[in-house]
């Protein structure tokens, strides 16, 4: 298991919970993933997590072949999802 000694920055997830919450996981989930590696930082009772640190091993030690990208609520996911059906009809009609 990976443990940073830098203190944690101000952007830094503080608590199971919130890292849970950046995950879209259970508090039990990302606890399990911290057991397989997931990048946290331990000082006595707390955990501190940097969200950029999460995102690029949740893409890379999950399987992933590039680091994925965590969503966040001020993100337009409608209107991305509407953008990625209109380019795969496209494409199915060139076919």
């Amino acid at each position: 298991m990976k443990k940073d000694t830098s203190k944690p920055g101000s952007g830094a997830l503080k608590g199971w919970g919130q890292i849970a919450k950046f995950l879209g996981q259970t508090v039990s989930v990302a606890q399990r993933w911290q057991n397989e590696g997931m990048p946290v930082t331990r000082e006595g009772r707390f955990v501190y997590a940097s969200p950029e640190e999460l995102t690029a091993w949740v893409g890379t030690e999950r399987g992933q072949k590039e680091p994925i990208h965590i969503a966040s609520e001020s993100e337009d996911l409608l209107g991305d999802m509407k953008q990625g059906l209109s380019y795969v009809r496209k494409l199915k009609r060139r076919l």
